[in-house]
């Protein structure tokens, strides 16, 4: 067999199997927040939307809307003096977040949604822990 004709036959074939599989895997990961589903979901690598404006006592709703693990891990010195510490898992503070998922602890996997009530006005940062390198982060600002 011509070594041209074999290489462009195994490209083609190669092309149109991983094909399927990026369309699949784009349309998990864009699915949308809608409704009273989630207030905020997270794609690979980011939160959407990454800055939200809640008012005081309202719920907000963070959902996986990808194939990967994440987290929603409240950053310590960047939240309001008075506020609840948040964090996936239920851990109460941020180095405690940190060592837990050092053994996988506090993910939230694909579909899985996490819930935080916001008592306290003020700017709340927050990172996804195994995706902060690339930027995954976000912004609750709370207001009267």
């Amino acid at each position: 067999m011509n070594r041209r004709v074999y290489l462009a036959a195994v490209g083609t074939a190669a092309s149109a199997g991983l094909a399927g599989c990026s369309a699949v895997r784009s349309a998990f990961e864009d699915e949308p927040c809608s409704g009273d589903d989630c207030t905020i979901g997270m794609t690979r690598n980011e939160f959407l939307p990454d800055e939200y404006e809640a008012s005081v006592g309202e719920t907000v709703v963070w959902k996986n809307t990808s194939g990967a693990d994440h987290t929603v891990t409240a950053l310590e010195n960047h939240i309001p003096e008075d506020a609840e510490y948040f964090a996936t898992g239920g851990y109460e503070d941020e180095s405690t977040a940190r060592d837990a998922w050092d053994h996988n602890g506090g993910g939230l996997g694909p579909r899985d949604t996490f819930e935080h009530t916001f008592e306290v006005p003020g700017t709340y940062d927050y990172i996804c822990i195994p995706h902060v390198r690339a930027d995954m982060t976000g912004t609750i600002v709370v207001t009267e």
